[in-house]
């Protein structure tokens, strides 16, 4: 069973897992309305994950006796300039949620709930890879500049991205 400084915790955490994919699914229409279809397939994909991530703790809870309260979602932003400054803010944001896993796995370990610290593993690593690629992401576009083939070239290719679920659900299947 949860206690309720870790129920509470991972239901602001499923808050903001929503935020995020209300955040990537803003940045998505935006980059669409811009005509950078592929980019905007790329966050709708993020979109997607977000939301998979948010079900993923909704899982754990109840799975613990738990119990999920979905609060409001904050508004989101809903313009950038330009696919880099989508990027940038991407990374940010990215920051920002794996401070919050962090916080997290600390209150966990605080608390003695190794059960929710081995489950927090898989968000740890998930956030690397979430940094690393908007990052990369990031510096693709800084050596693209201006080259408008360059930005064409990069948007066929997030257009190709396809959306896999994440082990913890594709378990649950």
């Amino acid at each position: 069973m949860l206690n309720n400084k870790i129920n509470d915790a991972i239901n602001a955490q499923i808050n903001a897992e929503l935020w995020s994919a209300y955040l990537y699914l803003s940045m998505a229409m935006q980059l669409e309305d811009a005509g950078h279809a592929g980019f905007a397939n790329w966050f709708r994909i993020q979109f997607k994950e977000e939301q998979a991530h948010a079900e993923i703790f909704m899982n754990y809870v109840v799975s613990r006796g738990g119990r999920v309260v979905l609060k409001a979602i904050d508004a989101v932003p809903t313009e950038w300039k330009c696919p880099l400054c989508v990027f940038e803010d991407t990374l940010a944001h990215e920051r920002k949620v794996t401070a919050l896993i962090n916080d997290l796995y600390a209150l966990a370990e605080a608390e003695h709930d190794y059960a929710t610290r081995g489950m927090l593993d898989w968000f740890v690593n998930e956030q690397v890879e979430e940094e690393e690629t908007a990052k990369n992401m990031i510096d693709r576009l800084k050596l693209i500049g201006d080259n408008g083939f360059g930005l064409y070239m990069m948007d066929q290719e997030l257009g190709a991205r396809v959306y896999n679920v994440p082990a913890p659900l594709a378990a649950k299947a």
